[in-house]
């Protein structure tokens, strides 16, 4: 019996994540924001993120980062980014989720695991894009980058807040 308890859970798990990662991705899809200078863009896909790696942890943290971000640039006609959307969003989700889970309050359990996360995609895409044109691009990718985490932060922390007053499971803990 406690072996099907076990994989009903990993199944539940894996559908959310897939799930959440598919609402990440149309989230993002409703608005792209094209960078010519840099040949990416601006979505809204930390709010999926953020969301997801703070209330499920991980492994949906990192499942829906990664796989968002690598559909989207797919999806939105940026293929050359896919990959490095797969490990740069991947991480951001992992580090997230699991700083989240290590602190309580707005500020340590929300704020600071955000920025962390932040942190991450600003500087994987500073490094990708420095890599693919040069660094002159890798620095102009800096700004349309905080202005991306900035407002997914915002967002975030206003729907995680909302969603935890619904269910205060999600407030205890998170769901796993």
């Amino acid at each position: 019996m406690g072996g099907n308890n076990v994989a009903n859970h990993k199944l539940k798990q894996e559908i959310l994540a897939a799930v959440l990662a598919a609402l990440t991705i149309a989230l993002s899809l409703m608005i792209v924001i094209p960078v010519p200078a840099t040949h990416g863009m601006v979505t809204l896909c930390e709010v999926g993120i953020y969301t997801s790696a703070i209330l499920f942890g991980n492994p949906v943290g990192v499942f829906v980062g990664g796989a968002s971000g690598f559909m989207i640039d797919v999806l939105s006609g940026y293929p050359e980014w896919c990959l490095f959307s797969l490990v740069i969003h991947g991480l951001q989700g992992l580090v997230v989720a699991a700083l989240a889970h290590r602190a309580s309050g707005v500020v340590r359990g929300l704020v600071l695991p955000m920025l962390a996360g932040s942190l991450v995609m600003v500087v994987g895409y500073y490094l990708a894009t420095s890599l693919l044109f040069g660094w002159p691009a890798g620095l102009a990718s800096i700004p349309g980058n905080l202005i991306q985490v900035g407002f997914g932060l915002v967002v975030t922390v206003t729907l995680v807040a909302s969603l935890t007053r619904f269910n205060p499971k999600l407030s205890k803990g998170m769901i796993r």
